[in-house]
């Protein structure tokens, strides 16, 4: 535990922003894996839809230091990759 004042007060700021960091987190895990359902299931038009909402949630976890950029790059393109592998099956 810190001991000295700053410290204490830093800590509690990053426990703050933790919050935020988990929130952001959990919604882009989120709308990735209702993508990956929906293109696993079978519906694909409702899938490509929901891309854009998946793209925006991986970008703000970038923007805001919850990922790496390179890291959302790849997710948004392995995500696509999936929506379009599961679209050319059907």
């Amino acid at each position: 535990m810190p001991i000295i004042r700053s410290a204490k007060k830093a800590h509690e700021a990053s426990l703050r922003k933790q919050v935020f960091n988990v929130r952001r987190k959990r919604a882009m895990k989120d709308a990735v894996k209702d993508i990956r359902g929906l293109a696993s299931s079978g519906k694909v038009k409702e899938a490509e839809e929901g891309l854009t909402t998946a793209y925006k949630a991986i970008d703000k976890a970038a923007k805001r230091g919850v990922i790496k950029k390179n890291t959302a790059d790849r997710k948004k393109s392995r995500l696509a990759k999936f929506v379009h592998q599961a679209s050319s099956k059907k």
